[in-house]
């Protein structure tokens, strides 16, 4: 009896805590879907007006429900602006950007962090203080080679240029993971007779992929999302971006609030696509790399 009346006064001094703590959780949940809520109101309101009419955004408002759902919207954006070859222009270079930009910061961060070059840790320091450099500073000297060299107006220069911006950032990244790489792992491909290629494709590469998998996504949607480098290098309505489509409609004093909203819809969709393609990925990635 003394036994069970000391346990159940145990349990009985650890339940206000459990209850405390799962009332903090449902607090917490709540915030969290208070918060999400927050963030949707904007789109909702968005894609409420994507499908209205002029006449019925004009007469009832951005916030009333649409009396009938109109594809004109839609049609005039995508007509308009040409979004077809503009999204092949943001898939081409922002999937060529991240795949270039993972190999480069790969190669960078090899070097730095397992092949431990001289001066090191100034290098990374010097990676990480590019990534503060503001892209205005950069405009007109990247401008001036791009015309010095026959690139001005075309996907390739865009392509170089964020790929070399996002490489800063991932061989800084990089370089700090491969600044601990086990080295049992490198003596023993050593013993086993591999080169430094061999190393690299082989041992570090498939220990690392989940942190490449993360930047290749990061750099993807980055690279998609970039405005003011793109206005000033590409100029031709054949070579313009998705972002820059949408600045397109906006006039000095008139805009199509219908065909805007429309416009960044479909604007929109690309991203979340991707993003919902590569979630799992870029989950096991974070995951993966927070274990580690």
């Amino acid at each position: 009896m003394t036994t069970l009346t000391l346990t159940r006064s145990r349990v009985a001094r650890k339940d206000p805590d459990r209850y405390k703590q799962g009332a903090a959780r449902w607090v917490v949940l709540a915030l969290v879907v208070l918060t999400a809520l927050l963030v949707l109101v904007p789109f909702a309101v968005m894609l409420m007006n994507a499908f209205k009419s002029p006449a019925d955004y004009s007469g009832n408002g951005p916030l009333a429900w649409p009396k009938s759902f109109q594809l004109d919207g839609l049609k005039t954006y995508w007509q308009q602006v040409h979004f077809g070859g503009k999204l092949v222009n943001s898939i081409v270079i922002s999937g060529s950007v991240a795949v270039l930009g993972v190999v480069l910061s790969l190669l960078n961060a090899y070097a730095l962090g397992i092949g431990r070059v001289r001066g090191r840790m100034w290098i990374v320091a010097l990676f990480l203080l590019a990534n503060m450099i503001p892209q205005e500073a950069l405009v007109y000297p990247l401008y001036s080679m791009a015309k010095s060299l026959g690139l001005y107006n075309s996907r390739l220069s865009v392509i170089i240029i964020f790929t070399v911006i996002q490489s800063a950032f991932g061989t800084y990244l990089l370089a700090s993971v491969l600044g601990t790489f086990p080295k049992a792992l490198l003596e023993a491909a050593a013993l086993d007779g591999a080169g430094r290629w061999t190393t690299l494709w082989r041992v570090v590469v498939p220990t690392v992929r989940p942190t490449l998998s993360v930047l290749l996504i990061f750099f993807f949607i980055w690279t998609w999302n970039e405005f003011f480098i793109p206005l000033v290098m590409l100029i031709d309505n054949s070579t313009q971006t998705v972002p820059l489509a949408l600045a397109s409609l906006q006039g000095d004093r008139l805009m199509d609030a219908t065909t805007t909203n429309a416009g960044a819809l479909i604007s929109l969709l690309p991203t979340v696509v991707f993003f919902l393609i590569f979630q799992r990925t870029l989950t096991r990635g974070v995951t993966v790399g927070a274990v580690k």
